[in-house]
């Protein structure tokens, strides 16, 4: 899905919410537990009830990868069934790769290329720390999008990606801004910024005006969704918010999905309002 296609999608659906299916089998309400195959089951119908309110999907390849065969056979299920939805659904290989060229060209195919691997994401997040090198492979691919970690919402992320360049007084999250907007432009390149970093997006933007950025952080992790927007909106929208636990385990019964839908409406809701500044 390209820039234009999916900034027509969040003015059609008047919504920017991305679902983060981070589908912890320890966590899936007990009935669907006896099923075949009970992440896919769980993932199709969190699909189907949030559909009219999402604009994308993002599976964290760990809660698949964890579970060998069997959680990869998961992800490709649900992957294939999103597929029915390419026009209604961007979406994202939550996987943070990054490694010497040769292998991100590995990692990339693994995501992008169906025919090799069963899988065709729109984008894939990366870490940036190996440099240019390290990231011009998942670049190759036409309609394919790089989402490279930026400033991430986890208490983790003050042990470097703040530490400060005394000469130029820039932190590092910034300094990785500056260098990878040159490798791409808007069109192929997202960054990942926590909402609970929101106050911080206003020097985000300073950098990177109109790149689209993954905001993970808001729901469970007490991200402030008037606060990303306050801070991050563009013309074009340009977010993406992510809200994966408070969506997908609203319920642990069996109106999981129902609930599900409930939040992911109320947060559409909120979405449209912000998007009518537009």
């Amino acid at each position: 899905m390209n820039r234009t296609d999916l900034v027509g999608l969040i003015r059609k659906k008047k919504s920017f919410l991305c679902v983060g299916l981070d589908s912890d089998i320890h966590k899936l309400p007990k009935f669907l537990l006896d099923r075949e195959d009970p992440v896919f089951e769980f993932n199709k119908a969190i699909i189907d009830a949030t559909l009219p309110f999402a604009v994308a999907y993002k599976p964290n390849l760990a809660f698949y990868e964890s579970r060998g065969i069997k959680g990869l056979l998961s992800l490709e299920r649900t992957m294939n069934y999103l597929e029915n939805f390419k026009s209604e659904a961007f979406t994202i290989a939550d996987a943070k790769r990054g490694d010497i060229g040769n292998t991100s060209e590995q990692y990339a195919r693994s995501v992008f290329v169906k025919s090799e691997s069963g899988f065709e994401f729109d984008a894939i997040t990366v870490a940036p720390y190996m440099g240019e090198d390290s990231v011009k492979p998942f670049l190759s691919f036409e309609d394919k999008w790089v989402i490279l970690l930026a400033l991430t919402s986890n208490k983790g992320a003050f042990d470097f990606q703040l530490i400060e360049n005394k000469e130029n007084e820039k932190r590092l999250f910034e300094e990785v801004l500056t260098k990878s907007s040159q490798w791409a432009d808007e069109s192929k390149l997202m960054y990942v910024v926590g909402a609970t970093k929101a106050e911080m997006l206003s020097d985000i933007r300073k950098i990177v005006p109109n790149h689209f950025l993954l905001v993970p952080g808001v729901g469970a992790q007490g991200g402030s969704l008037q606060e990303v927007a306050k801070y991050g909106l563009t013309k074009e929208c340009g977010l993406l918010v992510n809200a994966s636990r408070s969506i997908l385990f609203a319920s642990n019964g069996e109106d999981f999905a129902e609930k599900a839908a409930l939040e992911a409406k109320s947060m559409q809701l909120e979405m449209a309002e912000i998007l009518t500044s537009l």
